[in-house]
């Protein structure tokens, strides 16, 4: 009878800490789209990640504008010296991701809208943009947003 109660006390108190280290996909439907077809990508915008020498990180280009409907393919590139992250979603959802990824600076993530790279690395996000609007894109990695990168997707009808 111990050894099930201090079994069932031990995974109450791992529960949270397991939920804090990681940040699997599960958002549903999003403002910003959804992932894409890779069959059906109408342009590739290639996007670099890099600190400059005055201590600024950037996203090269850093603003970028679609049509509502288009798929495209983001070619991301680490140019960098230090890990960076590619967040695309709405202002609100990245500044909540940020709040969290101060807490939790590990955390993994394995979302269809984001990608982190170690320096020299490369990786595609393939996105559907379903909606018009100002979007954000964002590296998240504590205090790579506030040094700098970040921009905006702008999405029309035209």
């Amino acid at each position: 009878m111990k050894i099930a109660i201090l079994g069932l006390l031990l995974a109450t108190f791992a529960t949270p800490v397991l939920a804090s280290g990681s940040h699997a996909g599960g958002h549903g439907e999003m403002a910003v789209g959804e992932p894409g077809d890779k069959s059906k990508v109408t342009q590739t915008i290639r996007v670099s990640m890099k600190e400059t020498p005055d201590g600024k990180m950037i996203f090269t280009p850093n603003n970028f504008k679609v049509r509502k409907g288009q798929t495209i393919r983001f070619t991301i590139k680490n140019e960098g010296e230090l890990d960076h992250e590619f967040v695309l979603d709405q202002e609100a959802k990245v500044m909540e991701h940020k709040a969290v990824m101060e807490k939790f600076p590990d955390m993994e993530h394995d979302d269809p809208n984001a990608i982190r790279l170690k320096p020299g690395k490369s990786g595609d996000i393939v996105w559907k943009f379903t909606n018009d609007g100002v979007f954000k894109i964002a590296c998240l990695v504590p205090g790579h947003y506030d040094a700098g990168m970040h921009g905006d997707v702008t999405v029309a009808n035209k």
